[in-house]
């Protein structure tokens, strides 16, 4: 029988970014607040020295262990979903800080049009520029009423910047700390997308380019270059993450707990309100209650909703009919891009996560649209993030992939390899949407979650589109061999794309097309706070995470503000 704890003000479920902001925002208020997070807890301190490739980029030390929870995953609906045996196409962090400690740092602001993407799409092309079966919807917040809140979370995270994109929208104030180096190979790409027209900018990077201290006293240090963030922690604390910033922010309060190995298995509900949740003690096997007034789910996207299916809390979406709005538009993204082999060498090993340079000329609504296939679009970008030799074997098309001479090519090759990539943004359709599997349970008894997803038409010829974008700006950067990305065909959740996934848990105007409204209280559960990228209505051509952080902050002045008055916040 399940142990009922002491209630708390506050539980949040997860202390990534998410976690830690509401766990800092509410403890400074005066509530309560446990986090729990069913990983272990990490720090700077794990981290010093420990340059192991092996171990945490293709071992994934500090990811999901997916012996113990996956998700199944189908194409279409007319397939049997399979498990995920292996991480592969997304990366799901667990522990401490979540993905935000194995994060690369690229920060940008989704920008006005995302926000507002059906008034703006119908206004300007008609109502018929995508099919119907393609769910398009605004967010029920627009770009200027958030902007405060991605000022606040940039300022908590010391963001480096050059504020020189003239598609961004506009800010209240510049990136609290200056830009990360402008390195030869940047410069490159900058020589190259100015001479074709278009407006670099430095990658909004939370590697920060020097030592900070933010507004709630918290000390960043300044990015060494070593090269080893995507999938790493950063041994100096110079890689702005939740273990370094918000959580001691809470912790200082005395109103913040954490309770590490606790897996949350359900939300429990009684009337019009949650009472709580129900978590397993992952090293002992003990089940307790942890009664609270107010839950807030801040776990992966994945996750948040699956609690949600699983706690029979909203309505799960139909796509037969329709109805329903929990599980419904799940997005991803595409990644074009375009290699070049070069004959020059160039200082390739050495780098951080987020130092690169982009172009927003083919993202959003920044390029007419009237007579293409596609709406939306992508960041073009090129970084240098540090390449490490085992997962970095670099070859022109026309080399074997094995022997001597893919050994010799490979090493020749080694630092005289570039790509110029594009994040391009995903619109959800009818047929891409989460579910719970009817077959395969985790190691706690929970139904696994189930992913139906696919590329869609749409996806295809924006995936085209930028493909040859990325291709004329490499040739322009002297490449002597350029190799175009190839055309995709059906999504596969093997190989690593990237960690951005979104939808699910959708905000919006009203409970008819939302799980959440812009506060991201529930509409179903006054008391019930849903955050992170599945609040997202469609995935754009960025890195999510300020983004989140910026609803992390107003969802947290809803929490205060609901503690206060209680009811519907909107």
């Amino acid at each position: 029988m399940a142990k009922t704890l002491n209630k708390v003000d506050v539980v949040t479920v997860g202390v990534g970014w998410a976690g830690g902001i509401i766990g800092a925002e509410c403890a400074k208020a005066g509530m309560k607040v446990l986090g729990l997070e069913r990983g272990k807890k990490r720090g700077t301190e794990d981290f010093l020295l420990v340059h192991d490739e092996y171990r945490y980029a293709i071992r994934y030390d500090l990811m999901q262990d997916l012996s113990k929870e996956t998700v199944t995953f189908r194409n279409t609906r007319k397939q049997r979903a399979l498990p995920m045996r292996q991480m592969g196409s997304f990366l799901l962090g667990e522990g401490l800080g979540g993905s935000g400690t194995h994060w690369n740092g690229m920060t940008y602001r989704f920008l006005p049009y995302d926000f507002q993407i059906k008034t703006e799409t119908e206004k300007k092309y008609g109502k018929n520029k995508l099919p119907p079966e393609y769910l398009i919807q605004d967010w029920g917040i627009t770009y200027d009423e958030l902007e405060p809140y991605f000022d606040k979370f940039e300022k908590t995270a010391g963001l480096s910047g050059d504020d020189k994109n003239p598609f961004g929208g506009k800010r209240s104030s510049g990136y609290p700390t200056p830009p990360m180096k402008r390195t030869p190979i940047l410069k490159k790409f900058e020589t190259s997308t100015t001479k074709l027209g278009y407006h670099p900018f430095m990658v909004p990077s939370a590697n920060l380019s020097e030592a900070y201290v933010n507004p709630d006293g918290e000390s960043i240090a300044q990015c060494q270059y070593c090269g080893f963030c995507e999938r790493f922690g950063c041994e100096y604390g110079a890689k702005t993450s939740p273990e370094i910033t918000v959580v001691p922010t809470a912790m200082k309060t005395g109103n913040y707990d954490v309770q590490f190995h606790a897996n949350v298995t359900e939300i429990l509900k009684s009337g019009g309100k949650v009472t709580g949740v129900k978590y397993i003690d992952t090293q002992t096997g003990e089940e307790f209650i942890q009664p609270a007034d107010v839950v807030v789910l801040t776990s992966y996207v994945l996750n948040n909703a699956k609690l949600l299916m699983v706690s029979k809390i909203g309505e799960q979406y139909n796509p037969d009919t329709g109805k329903g709005t929990l599980g419904k538009n799940y997005g991803y993204q595409i990644e074009p891009g375009t290699s070049g082999f070069f004959d020059e060498q160039m200082n390739v090993f050495m780098g951080a996560g987020a130092l690169g340079m982009t172009i927003d000329d083919f993202n959003g609504d920044n390029f007419d649209h009237s007579k293409l296939d596609f709406i939306h679009g992508a960041s073009i970008t090129i970084t240098q993030s540090g390449s490490r030799p085992i997962l970095t074997n670099p070859i022109p098309p026309d080399v074997p992939v094995w022997g001597a001479e893919f050994k010799k090519s490979s090493i020749e090759n080694y630092s005289r390899t570039l790509s110029v990539f594009g994040q391009g943004a995903s619109m959800p359709h009818k047929e891409n949407f989460m579910s719970l599997d009817s077959s395969y349970k985790d190691v706690y008894g929970v139904p696994l979650l189930q992913l139906t997803y696919n590329f869609t038409e749409q996806d295809r010829n924006l995936h085209d589109y930028i493909n040859k974008r990325t291709a004329e700006i490499m040739k322009d950067m002297g490449a002597k061999t350029v190799v175009p990305g190839s055309p995709i065909t059906n999504y596969d959740i093997v190989p690593y794309q990237s960690t951005h996934n979104t939808g699910g848990t959708i905000m919006g105007a009203n409970p008819d097309n939302s799980v959440v409204n812009n506060y991201l209280q529930h509409w179903d559960a006054e008391n019930l706070f849903v955050v992170g990228a599945g609040n997202f209505a469609h995935n754009g051509g960025y890195n999510p995470t300020a983004t989140v952080g910026a609803l992390a902050y107003r969802a947290a002045e809803g929490i205060v503000k609901y503690r206060k008055s209680g009811g519907s916040l909107v």
